[in-house]
């Protein structure tokens, strides 16, 4: 039978990270292509003993339909820790339970943006949202991202010329690919520009957390007065990636609709999990947890760069140095596709994803790759930063 596919979907390329992960089941492979978080993060011990006993002392309910809006004692724990700590929460907002920030996205697009309308996205950015504001129909356009954050001046450019432009996707904290963090000054700027255009602000914001050096800075939501920013987040970097439990925060008018979209998708987050996590933030210091995780990162990103400046010829590469997330964007000086480095790389056994993944134009070529150093060993760090480097020196 011959399948036509619909036009939301019919353009759609697979994951280039995923795709790459098919190679992975060669255990020789060093893998610099995934965005998860360090096995060794996760607080085995506590999650198993909450699970223990949730399944002896309340296993009705955490093996129960839930309601879609999230278990309320955890949507409360997560308004408060928000709220005291980044001002992400203000009066009129409402918290909702997402399965992995993911589908936070996912939601905001499906319910601001018709067929047609455009996403304004960093250029690049996370293939996830990419992907998803496509699925739905929408246009992605990308902005240049520079040192700090994206251009401002690319930015108003944009948002004066494009027609229905709906929502403006940002990850400013560690972005995913590029680990590159927007300047305060940048946030406000952007702010106005939404505010002037009427456009409402995605601010994602799953690595914010993990900062290993440097200051903390505002998050965008937190300097909104107008109700025009929706905040996506998630546990999956500070907890778990696979217990999959994510979180909006959004103006009241918005989650509800954001709730009508999720019940027509999956009706409720796994309602054990988003227990599991509101035991442990009200049982054990979290903060604590997340420092141990930023010490863990800082070696492994330090280890990383040093490895690069000693293996990678500065004269043909450059690479951003991050303070805090999970990835490392490299850049080949008078190269216009890291293709070939990549598929050089892969026959080395290094895996490592190219730019062009990252791209809102689908059809474009990037001189740039990232690396992840949250996953590999320290060993596989040093091998295989060894092993690029001599890839990059024989193209």
């Amino acid at each position: 039978m011959k399948y036509t596919f619909s036009d939301k979907i019919a353009e759609l390329k697979p994951s280039a990270i995923r795709e790459i992960f098919k190679s992975l089941t060669d255990p020789s492979v060093i893998s610099f292509a995934a965005g998860n978080p360090a096995p060794e993060s996760f607080p085995v011990r506590e999650l198993s003993q909450l699970s223990a006993e949730l399944f002896q002392t309340n296993a009705n309910q955490a093996l129960q339909y839930g309601i879609t809006e999230g278990y309320t004692p955890l949507r409360e724990a997560i308004e408060e820790r928000q709220k005291e700590k980044f001002g992400t929460v203000r009066e009129g907002d409402n918290t909702l339970i997402v399965s992995g920030g993911q589908q936070g996205i996912e939601l905001t697009c499906k319910v601001l943006c018709n067929e047609g309308d455009v996403v304004v996205c960093e250029d690049p950015s996370f293939i996830g949202a990419l992907n998803s504001f496509r699925s739905n129909g929408a246009k992605t356009v990308g902005v240049p991202v520079e040192e700090d954050g994206i251009s401002v001046e690319a930015l108003e450019e944009t948002l004066r010329t494009t027609k229905n432009v709906k929502l403006l996707y940002l990850i400013p904290t560690f972005q995913n690919p590029s680990g590159i963090t927007m300047s305060l000054a940048k946030r406000k700027a952007v702010l106005a520009l939404a505010k002037q255009y009427g456009v409402i602000i995605l601010e994602d914001n799953p690595y914010g957390e993990l900062r290993f050096a440097g200051e903390d800075l505002s998050t965008i939501k937190s300097l909104d007065t107008d109700g025009i920013v929706v905040y996506c987040s998630s546990f999956s970097k500070i907890l778990s990636a696979g217990m999959r439990v994510g979180f909006v925060i959004a103006p009241q008018e918005l989650a509800k609709k954001l709730v009508v979209a999720k019940q027509g998708e999956d009706v409720h987050t796994n309602l054990f999990f988003q227990m599991l996590c509101h035991a442990y933030v009200t049982r054990y210091d979290l903060d604590t947890h997340i420092r141990s995780i930023n010490e863990l990162y800082r070696r492994k990103c330090n280890l990383m760069l040093s490895c690069i400046d000693e293996s990678i010829p500065a004269d043909r590469v450059t690479f951003t140095r991050p303070e805090g997330g999970l990835f490392i964007w490299g850049t080949i000086k008078d190269f216009s596709d890291s293709s070939a480095l990549v598929k050089k790389a892969l026959e080395k056994k290094v895996a490592v994803v190219p730019g062009s993944a990252f791209l809102c134009d689908l059809s474009a070529t990037s001189p740039s790759f990232r690396l992840n150093y949250s996953t590999p060993s320290d060993e596989q760090i040093v091998e295989g930063i060894g092993r690029l480097g001599e890839v990059i020196r024989s193209l």
